[in-house]
């Protein structure tokens, strides 16, 4: 199982970086929710569409350092890159902790820390 869950967030990584948001949704399941510690949470595949409609204004470079899975959860661990709103390309450091429920993403608790 937990191999089938580090597969299934790669392959949900790889239509991230091409760009393809709602190919990355099918791997969620309908109340996915998703919180950025210390910012927002959102609640649910709609909130998830607006939110990567906003933040990915172009689809966002991806490093994972370390990808560790151990029963329902995959931790991934490395860098991210995306444009803000200006344009501005930010760095930041990431540790996403994924919770899976029957082969789907069902909960992201996610450490996102911009880099100097």
């Amino acid at each position: 199982m937990e191999l089938n869950n580090k597969a299934t967030l790669e392959k949900a990584n790889a239509f991230v970086t091409k760009g393809d948001n709602e190919g990355f949704l099918t791997f969620c399941t309908d109340d996915t929710v998703w919180t950025f510690v210390g910012d927002k949470t959102l609640q649910g595949k709609e909130a998830v569409r607006q939110y990567m409609a906003k933040a990915y204004i172009e689809p966002p470079k991806f490093i994972v350092e370390n990808l560790i899975a151990e029963g329902d959860f995959v931790t991934a661990l490395g860098k991210i890159s995306m444009k803000n709103e200006e344009g501005k390309t930010i760095e930041y450091s990431y540790c996403d902790v994924w919770r899976f429920h029957e082969g789907k993403m069902a909960e992201l608790t996610a450490f996102v820390i911009e880099t100097v």
